[in-house]
């Protein structure tokens, strides 16, 4: 309170000094008066204007002093407008960055699917001509060259389609065994083992056949120690999603024992990378960044279903899920 006093004298002491010196003249005046001569009437008339002078210079400052208060809470006001501006503009910006990232994500996400979309139409396509069923192989290149995004590659299905045609056997027998090593180099194990045994089945005879099938296990072990030697050096780094991405690629490698030698450095790298996502999600539902907090979340659920994390998460995701929506209205 003596704070809000002297501030109110400091802003107003012209104003006070001036009402005090009006008031000073007022009551020299009525002093030097000869009172003695005067009447009763007069004492009283003077007495009644003395305390109607002092009664108005209490009501000015009264009103001085209101008016103080309501240019110091519009200055507050303002103050906080500024303030709630700013965070809005915050908001703003971090809601544009958001989105950006998401769209980045999804853009991402979609060029992965389609790539998967193209070997998987290429090996739909190499069956049937496998099969020699070259109608449906030519029916299923017509369907494929219909949607926009594909018509390059049912133009090279076509000519992979003719070349088969046309070929003879030992020229058929080559082409799948050049597939065979195109899958070898995309590391697709399982689908090259069913060509190769059916190359195999095919041409029993065929030494380049037998030779894949060593090609295979060959190809197997050279990928299983890059992937050891990119363990090794994540885990040497610290580099939690790394070692992470690894170690779910290596786990189709491993034998029992080789699993168990890494299983004490995977639970260590599982138990950080859950706290480093715990942290995220803290982060970003205190900072209000539903869309992130809810991916975060998600990401938790499906990598870490059986932490207690998860369970938590789990009870609170319709909230989120309902901040996002109220975020993106």
């Amino acid at each position: 309170m003596g704070s809000e006093k002297d501030g109110f004298l400091r802003r107003f002491k012209w104003h006070v000094l001036i009402i005090c010196f009006a008031v000073a003249i007022v009551v020299v005046l009525t002093v030097s008066t000869d009172i003695f001569h005067k009447t009763e009437t007069d004492l009283l008339r003077q007495l009644v204007l003395m305390l109607g002078a002092l009664v108005f210079v209490s009501a000015l400052l009264t009103m001085i002093s209101r008016v103080s208060r309501i240019l110091k809470a519009l200055g507050e006001n303002s103050a906080k407008l500024e303030d709630v501006t700013g965070a809005m503009e915050k908001i703003s910006a971090e809601l544009t960055q958001i989105n950006h990232i998401t769209r980045v994500s999804e853009i991402a996400k979609s060029i992965v699917f389609r790539d998967a979309d193209r070997q998987s139409l290429r090996e739909a396509v190499f069956d049937k001509l496998q099969q020699q069923d070259f109608d449906a192989a030519s029916q299923l290149i017509e369907q494929i060259g219909q949607r926009s995004e594909y018509e390059e590659l049912a133009e090279q299905l076509r000519v992979q389609a003719d070349r088969y045609h046309d070929a003879t056997d030992h020229e058929r027998s080559d082409q799948i065994a050049a597939h065979i090593e195109k899958l070898l180099d995309d590391c697709h194990w399982a689908r090259a083992s069913a060509q190769i045994e059916g190359l195999i089945k095919a041409h029993p005879e065929s030494e380049r056949a037998k030779a894949l099938r060593q090609a295979l296990m060959d190809r197997k072990q050279d990928r299983k120690r890059v992937l050891l030697a990119a363990w090794d050096d994540a885990v040497k780094r610290q580099e939690t999603d790394r070692s992470l991405d690894i170690l779910r690629e290596l786990d189709f490698y491993l034998t029992p024992n080789e699993g168990l030698a890494l299983q004490e450095a995977a639970r260590d790298a599982f138990r950080t990378k859950l706290h480093n996502l715990g942290v995220q999600f803290a982060i970003a539902v205190t900072e209000k960044q539903w869309v992130s907090a809810l991916e975060i979340g998600e990401q938790i659920i499906n990598d870490f279903p059986n932490s207690k994390m998860c369970g938590e998460i789990r009870g609170k995701l319709g909230v989120l899920q309902q901040n996002v929506q109220l975020q993106n209205n």
